[in-house]
C-alpha cells in the first residue's frame, strides 16, 4: 500500500529563486533514493505539494518540511492510503515572473498549462481531489504586477 499526503505553504519573504532551485536540487535527488513521487507547485510564493511512497518516508518527508524555515504556514490538508501512484514521476511546476517582464499572455499560458495538467491527470483519492483544487485556486489569481 502506497500512502499519500498533501500541503500547502508560505513561502519567507527573503526567499531567493536560487532558493527555490536549491530546494528543487535536494528535492529531486532525495526522492528519487527513497522512491517518493508527487508533484510540487510553487507559485505567488506558495507551495503546494502531493507526496507518494511509503508511509513512513512521506510522513518524515513532511516532518522535514515542517521545520524548514525557508518556508511558514505549514498546512496539511489531507494524507492516507492509495492503491497506486497518481504521479509516477516527480515534477514540479515553477513560475519565475520578473517584475520588469511579467505580461498577462504569459501567465494566460502558464494558467492553461497547469489547468491541462490537472484535467489529464488521474484524481483516485481524496488527497490528490484536494491538491488539484487548492492548485486551480490558487492560479486564478494573476500575479500582483500583471
Amino acid at each position: 500500500m502506497i500512502h499519500t499526503l498533501t500541503y500547502e505553504s508560505k513561502a519567507i519573504k527573503e526567499l531567493t529563486i536560487k532558493d527555490v532551485e536549491a530546494i528543487l536540487a535536494t528535492a529531486k535527488l532525495f526522492n528519487s533514493q527513497n522512491d517518493i513521487t508527487g508533484c510540487l507547485i510553487f507559485y505567488k510564493r506558495r507551495f503546494i505539494q502531493i507526496l507518494e511512497g511509503e508511509k513512513e518516508k512521506v510522513q518524515d518527508l513532511y516532518e522535514k518540511v515542517k521545520n524548514d524555515k525557508r518556508h511558514k504556514q505549514v498546512y496539511l490538508l489531507s494524507e492516507g492510503p492509495i492503491e497506486e501512484r497518481n504521479f509516477p514521476n516527480w515534477g514540479m511546476v515553477y513560475y519565475p515572473i520578473d517584475d520588469n517582464e511579467a505580461n498577462k499572455n504569459e501567465y494566460e499560458q502558464f494558467k492553461r498549462n497547469l489547468l491541462l495538467l490537472a484535467d489529464l491527470t488521474v484524481h483516485s483519492n481524496q488527497t490528490a481531489i484536494l491538491f488539484w483544487k487548492r492548485m486551480k485556486l490558487l492560479i486564478t489569481t494573476p500575479p500582483d504586477h500583471i
